[in-house]
């Protein structure tokens, strides 16, 4: 793997980091609510999953 394309792997993930940072200060508190709680937690763990999906197809281009 060449020293320009692990640059530029690192340069995505950092724009990917920066993207989930954004959006985590500009989120709306949860509101109180059990059920308000659960969706809130359901959102942001497809995020993440969909996320790090991204950085595992990006890894495996990568690493071929």
């Amino acid at each position: 793997m060449s020293e320009q394309r692990i640059e530029s792997a690192v340069h995505r993930i950092e724009a990917a980091l920066a993207r989930i940072a954004e959006c985590a200060d500009t989120m709306r508190p949860a509101p109180p609510s059990v059920s308000g709680l659960v969706v809130s937690h359901e959102n942001l763990r497809e995020a993440a999953s969909a996320t790090l999906k991204e950085l595992d197809e990006l890894l495996e281009r990568l690493e071929e």
